[in-house]
């Protein structure tokens, strides 16, 4: 019973990373450029399409490489011609468009995929358990793990360890002083979007073997990911690591305890209970350009 638990409990962990995958490219967006993008989850659910396609000509590894990329430039192309029109408008627009944006991926996906879901199976390299004692795992599960951890380091090490990452703290903390300083950020906030972007169509290759890829999986997955934000707290990186991990966590326990149609509830009682104490989440940052 305690393997069984303990196996559930790291499901739920799973769910968290890669809600957290999501949530780190839509907090970097959002602090860099103010842009509420509601379409990110579409770009999770391109990912998982192109994971398929891409597949049958290079393999699931070239497709792990390939897709996220093809998905990056993507967020690259839509931040030149529509992103930056919003970085100074009300919100609100950036909202309408976004909303907009992943409707017009959703049916386009659909035209081209059709509607009925499609199955990707788990390359035979990656199947197979890992034994640790008693406790069996899948083996494919861990190697995702280790892939979202080794994403973590690499974007922590970007954003704290280089000279662009300067920049773009900098520029989420007072956009108005970096420009004084004669540093344009239109190049920043494309590289911040292609890398947003990419991460989700990254999540979206990992999680193709795993779950029934649809045309509106995107929609599935963004909620739970703002949720992320809005407990981690804005313009915080490990904010949004740690709240991943405790929305993952009480998932996880929720289905080991025997619950499991209250875990997406469990999600949203968390953010709650996190707001009504720290409103702007666990470690949110003050943002001048914000208030």
């Amino acid at each position: 019973m305690s393997a069984l638990f303990l196996q559930q409990v790291l499901n739920g962990l799973l769910d968290g990373v890669y809600y957290l995958l999501i949530a780190l490219g839509l907090s970097l967006i959002f602090s860099l450029g103010g842009i509420v993008n509601l379409a990110h989850g579409a770009f999770y659910a391109i990912g998982a399409y192109l994971t398929v396609v891409l597949a049958r000509f290079i393999d699931f590894g070239g497709a792990l490489v390939v897709a996220p990329v093809g998905v990056a430039l993507i967020g690259i192309v839509i931040e030149r011609f529509l992103f930056r029109r919003f970085y100074r408008e009300d919100p609100i627009l950036s909202l309408l468009l976004t909303f907009g944006l992943a409707l017009v991926a959703e049916q386009t996906l659909r035209i081209i995929f059709g509607a009925p879901p499609l199955s990707f199976a788990i390359p035979q390299a990656l199947r197979g358990q890992v034994f640790i004692g008693d406790f069996i795992y899948s083996f494919y599960r861990t190697i995702l793990l280790a892939i979202a951890v080794g994403c973590i380091v690499g974007l922590w090490f970007l954003l704290h360890r280089t000279a662009f990452g300067r920049v773009v703290r900098a520029g989420v903390q007072n956009p108005d002083m970096v420009g004084a300083l004669g540093i344009s950020l239109e190049p920043y906030m494309a590289a911040v979007a292609g890398l947003g972007i990419g991460l989700a169509g990254l999540a979206g290759v990992l999680l193709a073997p795993i779950y029934s890829i649809h045309p509106a999986m995107g929609q599935e997955i963004i909620t739970p990911a703002f949720v992320v934000v809005v407990i981690g707290g804005l313009g915080s990186f490990w904010g949004v690591v740690v709240a991943a991990l405790l929305v993952g966590l009480a998932k996880g326990l929720m289905v080991a305890a025997g619950y499991a149609q209250f875990s997406t509830a469990a999600i949203y009682g968390l953010m709650l209970l996190v707001l009504l104490f720290r409103p702007r989440g666990l470690f949110g940052e003050r943002i001048q350009r914000f208030e």
